[in-house]
């Protein structure tokens, strides 16, 4: 059986920390999937490297995506998911480009992705309240990730979660139930309706 991997994909404020950490909590063998981070902002959840040893690594294929955000890059690289699933983990990535969640799609994991989504009215409060600098970045990152949905309306997902309406523990379950279940992605999601 083919082990499975979770792509949690969302706006900022969305709770994709928050219900990676109740996943984790409800079962050790969830872990959060550090992607590769050089620049400035938040160091706590990636492996910081330098610019040019993404690009080495890309050049070399190990990148399965990369992309610039918040003045700082990102990448997924095969390796850091080798690390995990050779340790008998499942490995929750975090995703906020649905090119992304196509990309990693390349390694073969069986893959639930989630979309996670909030009003912009709860990103702004959920951002505030945990003290962000970046308010206005993120709320911006938000408006972004909307449009990207409502550019790929049929883009196939798992699960869809409003998190404005189920308890971090109440996604956490649905979300196991969907690997545990062999949840296939499947394109049966309102998503216009969804995000406007």
């Amino acid at each position: 059986m083919i082990p499975a991997g979770v792509i949690l994909y969302g706006p900022p404020g969305a709770g994709k920390d928050t219900v990676t950490a109740q996943l984790s909590h409800n079962h050790p063998t969830y872990a959060l999937f550090e992607r590769l981070k050089a620049g400035p902002g938040r160091t706590a959840g990636y492996r910081l490297t330098s610019k040019d040893h993404i690009e080495e690594m890309d050049r070399a294929g190990e990148v399965l995506y990369r992309n610039t955000r918040y003045q700082a890059e990102y990448a997924i690289d095969r390796g850091g998911l080798s690390a995990l699933v050779d340790a008998g983990r499942t490995p929750v990535l975090h995703m906020g480009q649905v090119a992304g969640a196509r990309a990693v799609a390349a390694y073969p994991l069986h893959w639930v992705k989630v979309l996670l989504w909030c009003p912009v009215e709860t990103t702004l409060a959920r951002c505030r309240d945990r003290g962000d600098k970046d308010v206005d970045a993120r709320l911006q990152v938000w408006h972004e990730t909307q449009q990207d949905l409502l550019d790929h309306p049929g883009d196939p997902w798992s699960v869809v979660i409003e998190t404005h309406r189920l308890s971090p523990d109440q996604a956490a379950r649905v979300i196991d139930e969907a690997v545990a279940g062999g949840t296939e992605a499947t394109a049966a999601h309102d998503i216009r309706r969804l995000v406007t």
